[in-house]
């Protein structure tokens, strides 16, 4: 019997096959590895965060929902199991169970898109819809002015606090603010828009 090269090993190619965020994943689970993890964090927290705004939550809010989010993927990560969800639809319904859980505490309603993907787990035509809000907000992003999309770049991509957003900077928080308000109303204009249209 031959033996195999290592190219035709089965593992092996499974685990190219893989994306980049499983396999960081996958590292934090099996390793605890804090590289992988702070790569995993890098990736997903402006996503979650515009995720979880989208449903009405405030910016600082939305932050800390995220922190908490990230730390039960960490202590939680032995559940994740490559074989039954794309580690994107695992996070994100972590996400959606910690936001309905802070919408019921403060009595609010729980928008209908959240209740509506609660039992389920989220399968390929979520994430390709997850993908597209992605592709649209960048494109949004893009239309921005220039003053407003720094702002809101170096607020939700960039992580910066306004007060970090004014060391760098030099401008006064008011003009800070109130650009990040108004390109704020300006996407969620251009958001609505592109969901008309398509």
């Amino acid at each position: 019997m031959t033996q195999e090269s290592p190219s035709s090993d089965p593992a092996a190619d499974a685990l190219h096959a893989l994306s980049q965020e499983t396999l960081w994943m996958l590292a934090v689970r099996d390793t605890r590895d804090k590289v992988a993890f702070a790569a995993l964090f890098d990736h997903f927290a402006p996503r979650l965060k515009g995720f979880i705004m989208r449903s009405g939550t405030g910016s600082g809010q939305a932050e800390e929902i995220v922190q908490d989010v990230m730390l039960t993927v960490w202590r939680k990560s032995a559940m994740f199991d490559p074989q039954r969800a794309q580690v994107s639809g695992w996070i994100y319904q972590i996400a959606r169970n910690r936001q309905i859980d802070v919408i019921r505490k403060e009595n609010r309603p729980v928008p209908e898109e959240l209740h509506a993907d609660q039992a389920t787990e989220p399968d390929a035509q979520q994430m390709l819809g997850l993908e597209q809000e992605a592709c649209k907000l960048k494109t949004a992003i893009g239309r921005l002015k220039p003053d407003q999309r720094e702002m809101i770049e170096k607020a939700y991509l960039g992580e910066l606090t306004h007060q970090e957003i004014k060391s760098q900077t030099g401008l006064p928080l008011g003009t800070i603010k109130s650009r990040i308000r108004l390109g704020l109303e300006k996407l969620r204009h251009e958001l609505k828009d592109m969901r008309s249209d398509g």
